[in-house]
């Protein structure tokens, strides 16, 4: 610390540097559960469904994979972002007995919807046996470059031609995908390229058919697969009720539940006289009432007649 007393630099010791969350974009990690094939196994046996796509044909245990689309570049920055989650990854991700694995277990790949023409015209790109993938040396590591524009057109590259940017190439890696793939899982990616085929099956592509298109229908679309308590799961009860008239709100429901929570009076309002003791016994319609108001409304000839009943019967 005293080197630098009195120079125009401070020294800061174990700087917290995980402040916020890195992301790593895809992990392709060997599936290792009991009955499952080696990865020293598969290599080089992918059945012909299982054919990968061009440039992962030589996956190690931990495969680390940067994405660019066609609005984003892939430049040297992106690179050193990659260099440092495989860092992250293998400090995090040790072997059951603590160690780190070895160097050699990683793969990384950077895979780029459009070509990055700054980056070739800075660093040499490698060309490969595979159009479109490249060999890049950075620092220490082997990066393979996957140019998704450029790959070769063949239907086990689907998964690629699905991100590519040029429309020939997408539809065409559409009619791939669902040719390999026709039976979508419900509630899966599947689903989504299922819907997307379709749409560029019907249209042409000049056709002005546009992104807002595709949402509104493609909302309408998830809409209707949706189970009803699916589509009201976190709705408030009364923004959902704000939508109907009162007959609707109380279709399907029993008397008791249509006045439950009312007091008396609300029950009764809007209920003339006659409705409102209809269905009472006598007892009941003069319980409460003092005797002035049980006679009102008598005249005097009732009133005696029943005084000389009461007094013959007593």
């Amino acid at each position: 610390m005293e080197v630098f007393e009195g120079a125009p630099w401070r020294v800061e010791l174990e700087q917290e540097m995980a402040l916020s969350s890195q992301l790593l974009d895809v992990a392709i990690i060997e599936a290792t559960e009991k009955g499952t094939a080696s990865h020293s196994a598969l290599k080089g046996h992918c059945q012909p469904h299982h054919e990968l796509p061009d440039g992962l044909e030589n996956l190690r245990p931990h495969n680390l994979l940067t994405y660019k689309s066609q609005h984003e570049p892939l430049n040297a920055w992106t690179l050193d972002e990659l260099i440092g989650h495989y860092v992250n990854y293998r400090k995090l991700r040790r072997q059951p007995n603590g160690k780190r694995h070895r160097r050699a277990a990683f793969g990384l790949y950077a895979v780029a919807t459009r070509f990055p023409r700054k980056l070739a015209r800075r660093y040499r790109l490698q060309a490969t046996a595979w159009e479109g993938v490249y060999e890049l040396p950075w620092g220490a590591h082997q990066v393979r470059l996957i140019v998704l524009n450029g790959i070769a057109k063949h239907p086990r590259n689907a998964p690629w031609e699905l991100f590519a940017s040029e429309q020939d190439r997408l539809r065409q890696g559409l009619i791939h995908y669902r040719a390999r793939y026709p039976n979508p899982r419900r509630g899966g990616h599947g689903e989504l390229f299922e819907r997307l085929y379709l749409i560029y099956r019907r249209e042409n592509p000049t056709m002005a058919y546009t992104m807002e298109d595709f949402l509104r229908e493609t909302h309408e679309l998830v809409l209707a697969n949706m189970t009803p308590e699916e589509r009201l799961k976190g709705l408030d009860p009364e923004e959902i009720f704000k939508h109907y008239a009162p007959e609707e709100r109380l279709k399907g429901l029993d008397p008791e539940e249509r006045i439950k929570g009312l007091d008396p009076e609300e029950r009764l309002k809007g209920l003339d006289p006659e409705e409102r003791i209809k269905g009472l016994d006598p007892e009941e319609r003069l319980k409460g009432l003092d005797p002035e108001e049980r006679l009102k409304g008598l005249d005097q000839a009732t009133i005696e007649a029943w005084l000389a009943k009461q007094r013959r019967d007593h």
